[in-house]
């Protein structure tokens, strides 16, 4: 149901705004801190594990906090479990609600009403409908792509999907399956789920390795679609173009290995490179920079434990042949959808990536600098609100949706 003006209003109330930092803590010394927006690592709790990063700034990186004063507004409230934005041409927003409806919701909040006629998801644990991108040509072919979690009779899988957003914006029109990640699993956790197009219209997909200990070695193997980000084209066949192309031992539409639950997805705006953000067990969530064909280890190397405080594996961080996360969080961040902030409306966010945190509560900021982590700051931490994706609008503004059901505006004041 729409809003009224009177609800808008109500929602409105609800806004809040988070200054830069205060006159005291910019006069801090330089003893303290290196620059007056540098400051100690904003994670303070203890790691679950004593394993030592690879290199310097891998983890705990230096504290910043942003002196440009912004805000950050309430637009709404309601929406069921949303997961997924994209950005419509007209400033809108598209969003994906886990039980397996869209919502379009204006700039200044106004939700639509359910868009239906999505084939059916298994919105148990982790699942449900995912990701949503929408075509290069939307503005002819009106067409939407999302991921979502698909039952068959072997269990359930990662699904990737079309439809024609009808010209009332009611419902999903032709909808169609156009790819599956398999094999199915009698499992409802870790479908990955974030999805993009690239500048060459083709598309990247991120899919979960499914979590059990059975299926977690099928992250290693190129002859499975699980634990996986994948390059298709929009009808669901292998990009041409993609690393494994021409192997007999390997799927065609692989374009990096060894995840384990991938759930942000985004490209640098200067450099055009994909980034990924992925799940790890207890500590060792990561961030990495995807290239082609690279193996990203799990469940081989990583810096985290079982969720009851086992190793895993031989309990090793590092092995030739095998990439090191640019960064890592050990206690997690749980992070879920990302985005990179392009633009100077906030000079000091030029260019760094904003990640939605669930279990941590808050929005991490990361500074990148020649492919490295060099500064990190918490956004929104007083909210307690588990954040599923941050994504920029077309107006500049970052927004981001919760499992709570709010939708944000985050903007310079």
């Amino acid at each position: 149901m729409r809003h009224t003006s009177k609800s808008i209003a109500a929602i409105a109330a609800l806004s809040f705004v988070i200054s830069s930092c205060d006159s005291s803590a910019s006069k801090k010394t330089v003893e303290e801190t290196p620059s007056d927006s540098t400051y100690a690592p904003v994670e303070t709790k203890e790691a679950n594990t004593d394993y030592a990063p690879a290199f310097e700034g891998q983890t705990r990186v230096a504290g910043m906090k942003t002196t440009t004063p912004f805000e950050a507004q309430v637009l709404a409230e309601g929406l069921n479990r949303p997961w997924g934005i994209a950005n419509l041409p007209d400033g809108r927003l598209l969003i994906t609600e886990k039980e397996g409806t869209f919502r379009i919701a204006t700039q200044t909040g106004e939700l639509s009403e359910a868009i239906t006629g999505l084939p059916a998801v298994n919105a148990e644990g982790q699942g449900g409908l995912l990701g949503v991108t929408i075509d290069p040509d939307f503005t002819s072919n009106r067409m939407v792509y999302w991921t979502f979690s698909q039952d068959t009779p072997d269990g359930t899988l990662t699904a990737v999907a079309k439809g024609r957003l009808a010209d009332d914006e009611k419902a999903i029109e032709s909808a169609q399956v156009i790819y599956q990640a398999t094999p199915a699993h009698k499992s409802n956790l870790h479908y990955g789920g974030r999805i993009l197009f690239d500048k060459t219209g083709n598309l990247f997909v991120s899919t979960g390795e499914r979590s059990d200990i059975e299926t977690r070695p099928l992250a290693q193997d190129l002859n499975a679609a699980l634990g996986k980000i994948l390059r298709i084209t929009p009808n669901g066949d292998p990009a041409p173009g993609n690393p494994f192309e021409g192997r007999s031992d390997a799927r065609p539409e692989i374009y990096s290995y060894g995840h384990r639950n991938v759930q942000g997805l985004a490209f640098h705006p200067v450099t055009g490179d994909l980034w990924e953000g992925e799940f790890g067990p207890r500590g060792g969530d990561e961030v990495n920079r995807i290239q082609p064909g690279k193996n990203y280890g799990w469940p081989t190397i990583t810096y985290g434990l079982e969720y009851n405080g086992n190793k895993i594996g031989d309990a090793i961080q590092q092995k030739e042949g095998m990439e090191q996360p640019v960064y890592y969080w050990d206690p997690v961040l749980s992070p879920s959808g990302m985005t990179f902030f392009a633009g100077n409306s906030i000079p000091e966010w030029e260019n760094n990536l904003f990640i939605a945190g669930l279990s941590s509560t808050h929005i991490a900021r990361l500074v990148i600098e020649n492919n490295k982590v060099v500064g990190e700051e918490r956004l929104l931490e007083g909210e307690a609100q588990r954040f599923r994706d941050v994504h920029q609008g077309t107006d500049g503004a970052l927004y981001a949706v919760t499992d709570g059901g709010r939708l944000y505006r985050i903007a310079k004041k």
